[in-house]
């Protein structure tokens, strides 16, 4: 099976996210990366995390960026990822390379459903103006192969392997110790091997596995009739070492195992083994030892394997399945986006306009010797829902006394579980996908994000349960919720689909001055967004000196587009941080950036004295080529240089124009054109030229004019999510104050009436200087 894809995007949610299904057959995959991201070791230390791509990858759901410190101590360079080093580190998020290569065996990653997706940039911190966007854009190409095996009882990575599967069968029952009332009877699956296919010499290892259905107790894994071949040996089996290697999920090694012990010493227990595909490997060591100074004869050893699986009664769980459990209901949400539910006890007494129960009736009663009593609660995430968030809530009228452990696949316990809660100060807080909100010794809230799909057990801890657990009322809620606190009211949930199809993800769109997953941080206070809206409006005010200076030289259509672009740009911004939109976002964008095209092309033209009648037909065909770039990829920052461009070719243009026009008004006999020919190139006339480009400028005016825009260019590289609003305001400034000093540059030889300098007197006066030039 293959999977390629070639994804370009700019924005902060997931660039991509892409679910690898690894079936039981599968034996490698392969990931190949290539992007236009161009980082190294020392300069993706030096980028901010909100700006920087990322690669995250988790199994059974969806992975989150994680801004811990050790995201960036992964080298980056052209050579392979280490597969298991990325493993250990499943909730963490690495730094994209330019090239990334990486190679998983079925005995590094369990046969499960793997997510890897692509962000840009992680944090808190979400951009306060969507023309940020327009230098955060990486393409990335991804090849992503899975090999697998002809037949399961064939693995391994070259599918070398002979894999034995345990005959089970259900044995009856057996009885422990229960409540003071009786005895709760325990369901017993006895799984056996071949005997007379288990034989293997020194250092050989045989590979078992087993599928666990149900709920269970405890594993326990032992050996019966051990035997060296051939049977006259004299060999001590009690010095024989039979080391077995459990794993959940995948093939276990000596070096990468769940669980490990020596059968020939004692059985290997496995509390509260997960439900799912185990794999256990049996190595035989030190088969052959010197007996009376001789070298036994020993070259094999033959065993019985024994897995028993220790169930409880529906209903019951627990040491001795003294415990009581509850498998929670599915209800659906009313009017909400597909998997949003609540989960409720079946029979149990619902607070139905809460959709909350009641937690005291449903406790376990039963302890021994005053120990700690459990109550288990299963509830099923469906296929499709690991982009939803399992929200946990538990709220009483006293000091709880209750800890909270939540596990995937498997009842919990002291030892075993994915999340806790203790109290305030001790949880799961190191995981980036546990979140506590607002945790008192009358109130636990609590939220699992992106949980994984399958059977979850969520197991109270009673402490001190000798005491009387009828005073007080404490209410219990669990549900399956799309965005964690509905955004904390500051931000709008979005839904979107992997690349499958199949997995429906949650996230949050903040609004300007809050960030986070759950928009729960404000990056920007009132006070503060107040001062950024005003600056960002306010600061187009500036395109007042360019307007005044053209209405007072009569260039009415300058004035015009000074003065609307000025006002456009005072509604985008005004909009684009969230305060009044009087048009459509779009609208008001397009609107902007186009007349601010048409402010600089302007000022350029209206350096040259030519004709009314050129400059308009320059205007007009201006107007219609900057109208395009406004309108398609306005935000792009090559779209500063192509409208310099324009201007300069607009000045130019008008340049030839004024020239040619002046020339060809010219009148002159035959004799004295070639007289000028001839002349042409003479100092005379250099120095006349020089005088008049001399005298056609302020150059003052010009000088501040280019510093002008020498600081607006290094405003807007210094733009950023975070100082955006300053940088930009400078920017207004700096860009209509450069527009105002080259107009003052330009030099106004004649004033009077509504003439200007392209009038006939003042060309009349340019053909005398130059005929007495010549």
């Amino acid at each position: 099976m293959v999977i390629r894809f070639d994804v370009f995007v700019s924005h902060w949610v997931y660039y991509l996210l892409v679910p690898v299904d690894l079936p039981p057959w599968f034996s490698s995959m392969s990931i190949a990366l290539k992007s236009s991201v161009n980082l190294d070791i020392k300069s993706a230390e030096k980028v901010p995390k909100s700006v920087l791509p990322m690669i995250c990858f988790r199994d059974g759901s969806l992975p989150l960026p994680d801004v811990s410190s050790t995201s960036l101590e992964v080298a980056l360079s052209n050579r392979s990822f280490d597969g298991i080093q990325v493993l250990q580190n499943m909730e963490q998020c690495y730094p994209v390379p330019r090239n990334m290569t990486m190679k998983l065996t079925n005995e590094q990653i369990s046969a499960r459903v793997l997510y890897f997706g692509l962000f840009n940039g992680v944090g808190p911190t979400r951009t306060q103006s969507k023309m940020i966007v327009r230098n955060r854009a990486y393409s990335f190409t991804a090849n992503i192969s899975v090999e697998g095996c002809t037949t399961s009882t064939m693995q391994g990575q070259y599918c070398n392997q002979t894999i034995e599967l345990l005959s089970c069968s259900r044995s009856g029952n057996s009885s422990g110790n229960g409540s003071v009332s009786g005895f709760f009877n325990q369901s017993m699956v006895l799984c056996r091997n071949n005997f007379e296919t288990s034989c293997h010499g020194d250092g050989e290892m045989k590979i078992f596995s087993l599928e666990i259905l149900r709920i269970t107790e405890s594993l326990t894994i032992s050996v019966q009739n051990l035997r060296l071949r051939p049977l006259d040996s004299i060999g001590n089996s009690s010095r024989i070492y039979l080391m077995c290697f459990a794993r959940y999920g995948a093939m276990p090694l000596a070096t990468l195992h769940d669980y490990s012990g020596d059968l020939n010493q004692s059985p290997l227990v496995i509390r509260f083994p997960k439900v799912g595909q185990w794999y256990i490997s049996i190595l035989a060591l030190h088969l052959a030892k010197e007996i009376g100074g001789a070298l036994s004869n020993v070259s094999k050893v033959c065993y019985s394997l024994e897995v028993q699986e220790l169930e409880c009664p529906l209903g019951k769980a627990g040491p001795n399945c003294s415990s009581e459990r509850y498998m929670l209901q599915t209800v659906l949400r009313k009017y909400s986006t597909p998997f949003e539910s609540y989960y409720l006890p079946d029979g149990g007494d619902v607070i139905s306009d809460a959709l909350n129960f009641h937690l005291e009736p449903l406790l376990s009663n039963y302890s021994v010797g005053g120990l700690d009593t459990w109550t288990y609660f299963l509830l099923d995430v469906p296929r499709g829902a690991a982009g939803g968030n399992l929200h946990v809530r538990l709220m009483s009228d006293r000091k709880m006394n209750y800890e909270i452990y939540a596990r995937n696949g498997g009842l919990p316990s002291l030892i075993n579980w994915d999340y806790y809660y203790v109290n305030k100060t001790s949880s799961s807080g190191d995981s980036v996908f546990f979140v506590l909100y607002n945790s008192s010794d009358e109130k636990v809230d609590f939220y699992i994000l992106y949980v994984k799909e399958g059977i979850w057990n969520i197991a109270l801890r009673h402490l001190n349960s000798t005491g009387d657990i009828s005073d007080g009322q404490t209410t219990m809620s669990i549900s399956l919720e799309r965005c964690p606190k509905r955004c904390s009211y500051h931000g709008a949930c979005k839904s979107a689909l992997d690349t499958s199809g199949l997995t429906l993800y949650s996230f949050c769109a903040c609004d300007r001055n809050h960030g986070g997953f759950d928009c729960s941080i404000e990056i920007v206070s009132h006070q503060g967004h107040i001062r950024q809206s005003i600056a960002l409006i306010a600061s187009n005010a500036a395109a007042v000196f360019p307007a005044f200076w053209a209405l007072r030289q009569k260039a009415f259509a300058e004035w015009v587009v000074y003065t609307v672009s000025g006002i456009s740009s005072g509604l985008y911004h005004a909009c684009d941080v969230g305060t009044w939109c009087v048009l459509s976002f779009g609208v008001l964008q397009f609107m902007d950036f186009w007349l601010s095209f048409m402010a600089v092309v302007s000022t350029f033209i209206y350096l040259t004295t030519i004709d009314e009648v050129f400059k308009r037909a320059i205007h007009t065909a201006v107007a219609i080529l900057t109208a395009l770039m406004a309108i398609t990829k306005a935000t792009r920052s090559s779209n500063i240089i192509l409208v310099m461009g324009i201007g300069a070719f607009g000045l130019l243009l008008g340049w030839l124009i004024e020239f040619s026009t002046k020339y060809r008004s010219l009148s002159c006999s035959m004799g004295l054109c070639l007289n000028r020919l001839e002349r042409w190139p003479s100092r005379e006339w250099l120095q006349n030229l020089v005088n008049t480009v001399m005298k056609r400028f302020r150059w003052g005016f010009v000088l501040a004019g280019f510093i002008a825009l020498a600081m607006a260019a290094i405003s807007w590289n210094l733009e950023s999510s975070q100082s955006y609003w300053i940088w930009h305001s400078v920017w207004h400034v700096a860009i209509y104050s450069s527009s105002f000093f080259f107009l003052c540059s330009k030099v106004i030889t004649i004033n009077s009436g509504n003439r200007t300098p392209t009038d006939a007197n003042y060309q009349l006066t340019q053909q005398d200087s130059l005929s007495q030039g010549a």
